[in-house]
């Protein structure tokens, strides 16, 4: 007789145990042999590369909005790559200082799509955008680089859009996204009561070593890609908005290695 699904997956304590106090390091063991990494891969633009990221395993497929980006797609066009989804696979709308008018707007053609605000949107403006947060929406935190990264107060600003899904670590740089930039993960506060994203410079050869860094200091840990997995030109640098299917492939098999070395 095959055994229930529930019995497949660290659930939680066995019956009459106690859990650990959250924060705790016990707590912190106990999530990392619990939780799987989910994947979001970000700034697609091609219906080839959509697949792709499906294939690969990604849990969600994240389209920029944002006018001003080499990654951006039109409503159209973002409509259009949404629609080859399949279930399970979450569309993450990228906005950037929009109106609740024209992210409302968007989100009414894009089914089952979630919102993350990149720029300077206050927690009344994610909820006015959101319906008082009926849509899930993600919050950026823009982390200063090198040792800047200690005095962003992120158990504050957690705080302060505690009403986001999760918080999305990302780099500051000049204008917006973290321009495959990584921060300094080690000076991240070592509790944050929140589900954190982890994003900005982010490639298959770091990837692991930042889920073992940020994944105990948060509720649960989910990883963001863009550029580290994009094409790379001749000069080096990546083709933005064109991904690689083998990138991809690498990427979400390090992040699953990363959770079979935490849970052992």
């Amino acid at each position: 007789m095959t055994e229930p699904i529930a019995n497949l997956s660290a659930a939680g304590p066995p019956q009459g145990a106690k859990a650990p106090p959250w924060g705790s390091a016990a707590h912190a063991v106990a999530s990392v042999g619990a939780l799987r990494t989910r994947i979001k891969i970000c700034g697609l633009t091609r219906e080839q590369d959509v697949d792709a990221a499906v294939d690969a395993g990604a849990d969600a497929i994240g389209f920029v909005m944002y006018a001003k980006s080499p990654r951006h797609v039109s409503l159209g066009r973002a409509v259009a790559l949404a629609q080859r989804l399949p279930p399970f696979v979450t569309p993450v709308l990228l906005f950037v200082n929009a109106s609740a008018t024209e992210i409302i707007a968007a989100c009414a053609m894009i089914a089952g799509a979630s919102v993350q605000f990149h720029g300077d949107e206050s927690p009344e403006d994610c909820q006015r955008a959101t319906h008082q947060g009926a849509r899930p929406y993600l919050r950026a935190a823009r982390i200063p680089l090198d040792d800047g990264a200690a005095a962003f107060d992120l158990v504050k600003y957690a705080h302060d859009y505690s009403n986001a899904q999760a918080i999305l670590l990302d780099a500051h740089v000049d204008g917006y996204g973290g321009g495959g930039k990584v921060f300094n993960w080690s000076l991240l506060p070592p509790n944050v009561n929140a589900h954190l994203v982890l994003s900005g410079g982010l490639t298959l050869a770091n990837v692991g070593d930042g889920i073992a860094q940020v994944r105990p200091r948060c509720k649960s840990l989910a990883v963001d890609v863009s550029s580290g997995v994009e094409v790379t030109a001749a000069d080096g640098e990546p083709l933005r908005g064109i991904k690689d299917p083998e990138k991809m492939n690498q990427f979400v098999a390090a992040v699953r290695a990363a959770d079979a070395r935490a849970g052992t």
